[in-house]
């Protein structure tokens, strides 16, 4: 299968597991500032994790992949949805 490799795209992600208190957002920081994926990342108070990440198929793979490799986190459960690209984004931040 054949798919755009630049086009961009932008999902929320409400991440579900061991995801708070282990570097959770910082880890994502720094793995979208690696693959110049934008958007952000903050915690919830139920225990969850919620990301907006804008970029290629390619870059948001990146960021998920470092996610799920990292040593103390622990993701059971992912929820995707498909938003609408936010134009002249310019960097990923984490929300407090």
């Amino acid at each position: 299968m054949f798919f755009n490799q630049s086009k961009l795209i932008r999902r929320r992600i409400v991440f579900h597991g061991r995801v708070q208190a282990v570097g959770f957002r910082y880890i994502a920081g720094m793995a979208a500032d690696n693959s110049g994926a934008t958007g952000w990342v903050r915690n919830e108070y139920n225990g969850a994790v919620t990301m907006e990440i804008q970029g290629t198929e390619k870059q948001i793979s990146q960021v998920l992949l470092t996610l799920q490799n990292a040593r103390h986190i622990e993701i059971d459960d992912m929820e995707v949805r498909e938003l609408s690209v936010i134009e002249n984004e310019k960097r990923f931040r984490v929300r407090y």
